[in-house]
C-alpha cells in the first residue's frame, strides 16, 4: 500500500518575503514550504512515500558530492543513475533585483557565496531572466574591478570581467555585475553577482542563487552594514502542509539565550560552516566511535559542517554505524528492513531514543520528530540519517535541514559561532 507524505522530495521552501523591523536592524522574513497552498510550486499529482524518499536520498547524494568538491581537492562527479538528479538547495526567498524591480525566486545555500541570476540572452537557462537593460542601477564590472579578483577562473576578454564556475553537474559561464538587490523592504545599492550568460546541466536553480557562505562576495559579506553578517533560520516541521518558519537578518531579534559552538576556518573553503564535533549520545549511552572521524582537517576537507541543502544528516562510515548500531539495540528486537539508502526502517510503532550531537560548547538532542521520516499513514519509519556515500570524497559529516527543525539555527559570523536553541516553529 503507498502512502503519501505532505512532502514531497528534498522538501524546496519558498520564502515569501514580508519584512518585519526588529531593533538592531534585524528583518525578519516568513518562510513557507514550496508545495503549501501559498506556493505556486505545488505538485499536480502526489507523490508515492517510497518515490519521494528514494528521489530525496538521490538528491541528497548529489548535494554530497558537491560539498565533498568545495571541501577537498576532488573534483565533482555526476552519479550514474536512472533517475534525474538535482543537486539544489532546499529554500527560495523572494528577491527584487534592478530598478524598476525585477522579481526572482532565488535559491539560498549556505555552502556558496557569489550570487548568480539568469540574464537575458542566456543560452540554457530558464524563462525567467533578469532584463539588465530595463535595470537603470544595472552595471557591468571591467577586468581591474576588485571584486574580478574574490571570483574563480576569471577571464578577461572584451574589458568586462567573466568568470565560470561549476554547480553540482552544471557549468555555469556569467557576467560579473552590479545592481541593487532587496529581500525585503530595505535595498542594498550596488550588489555584485553573476550575470549568467551560459548554463549547462540541470543542476542550475532555474531563477538564480543567492549564497548565505563566509567569503567576500556572499550576501553576508555585501550586507554587512545593514545585517552584520548574522542571520538565523527556524525550519518547521515539514509534517505540516500550512506551515511557515522564519529567516532573520542580522543581530536585532536574535535569541539571547541560546548555547553556541566556535566556527572552524578551512583555509581551503572558508565559506563552508565548520563546527567541533566532539561525540554522539544515542539515548544515554555515549557511542565509541574514533577520533579520527569526527575530527576537523582542512587538509583533507575532514569534519563537520551545517549545511541548508541536505535533507538527511550523513556520518563518516564509522561514525554512522556506531550510531545506527546503538539505535536498533535501544529499539529492541523489533525486524529492521532497509529502503533505498536508509538501513534502518520499521514496519508498526518504535519507541525510538534521542540522539545527541556533542559540540564543543554546546549538546543538540533531537527527539523523535527530527530522527524518523514516518509514511503519512504512520506504518513505515525510518531512521533519517545515513552513512556518506561510498563514490565521494566521505570524510565530511554534514547536519541536515530536517535535523535542524523546530530550532532556530544562528549564523554569528562576527563573533564566529553557530548557536542552536530550540523553537516549535510548525
Amino acid at each position: 500500500m503507498k502512502a503519501y507524505l505532505f512532502f514531497s522530495l528534498a522538501f524546496l521552501l519558498l520564502s515569501l518575503v514580508q519584512g518585519i523591523k526588529t531593533e538592531g536592524r534585524g528583518t525578519t522574513v516568513k518562510v513557507f514550504h514550496v508545495y503549501s497552498p501559498q506556493s505556486p510550486f505545488r505538485p499536480s499529482k502526489p507523490v508515492s512515500w517510497e518515490d519521494s524518499v528514494l528521489q530525496m536520498l538521490a538528491e541528497d547524494q548529489a548535494r554530497l558530492q558537491f560539498l565533498s568538491s568545495l571541501a577537498g581537492k576532488r573534483s565533482w562527479v555526476p552519479i550514474a543513475s536512472g533517475r534525474q538528479i538535482v543537486q539544489s538547495p532546499t529554500y527560495i526567498v523572494k528577491a527584487n533585483v534592478g530598478t524598476p524591480a525585477q522579481t526572482f525566486l532565488m535559491a539560498l545555500d549556505t555552502s556558496n557565496d557569489a550570487a548568480w541570476i539568469p540574464c537575458n540572452g542566456c543560452a540554457g537557462c530558464s524563462s525567467t531572466v533578469f532584463n539588465s537593460a530595463s535595470s537603470t542601477t544595472f552595471k557591468t564590472l571591467g577586468c581591474d574591478a576588485p571584486q574580478c579578483k574574490q571570483v574563480p577562473n576569471s577571464i578577461c576578454g572584451g574589458g568586462t570581467c567573466t568568470w565560470n564556475t561549476t554547480y553540482g553537474g552544471s557549468s555555469i559561464l556569467s557576467n560579473l555585475t552590479q545592481d541593487t538587490i532587496a529581500l525585503s523592504t530595505e535595498i542594498v545599492p550596488s550588489y555584485t553577482f553573476g550575470c549568467i550568460q551560459k548554463a549547462t546541466g540541470s543542476s542550475v536553480p532555474p531563477q538564480g542563487l543567492l549564497g548565505l557562505g563566509r567569503g567576500p562576495l556572499s550576501f553576508l559579506s555585501q550586507t554587512q552594514n545593514l545585517y552584520k553578517s548574522t542571520f538565523s533560520y527556524c525550519l518547521p516541521s515539514f509534517r505540516t502542509l500550512n506551515f511557515s518558519g522564519t529567516l532573520r537578518l542580522g543581530p536585532g531579534g536574535q535569541p539571547l539565550r541560546i548555547k553556541t559552538t566556535p566556527l572552524l576556518k578551512n583555509p581551503r573553503r572558508s565559506s563552508l560552516y565548520y563546527v567541533n564535533l566532539i561525540g554522539i549520545r544515542v539515548g544515554r549511552r555515549n557511542v565509541d566511535i574514533p577520533a579520527t572521524a569526527l575530527a576537523f582537517n582542512p587538509a583533507t576537507g575532514a569534519g563537520t559542517i551545517f549545511d541548508s541543502g541536505t535533507v538527511f544528516t550523513r556520518l563518516v562510515a564509522p561514525a554512522y554505524n556506531a550510531v545506527r548500531d546503538e539505535f536498533r539495540r535501544r529499539v529492541g528486537n523489533a525486524p529492521v528492513s532497509s529502503l533505498g539508502g536508509f538501513d534502518t526502517c520499521y514496519t508498526g510503532p518504535i519507541v525510538a531514543p534521542t540522539i545527541t550531537f556533542m559540540f564543543s560548547g554546546m549538546n543538540l538532542t533531537l527527539p523523535p520528530d527530527n530522527l524518523l521520516i514516518r509514511s503519512t499513514a504512520g506504518s513505515t519509519s525510518c531512521l533519517a540519517m545515513a552513512a556518506a556515500p561510498d563514490n565521494v570524497n566521505s570524510v565530511l559529516n554534514v547536519i541536515a535541514n530536517m535535523q535542524q527543525q523546530n530550532h532556530r539555527i544562528l549564523f554569528d559570523v562576527p563573533n564566529s559561532r553557530i548557536g542552536v536553541a530550540r523553537e516549535p516553529c510548525s
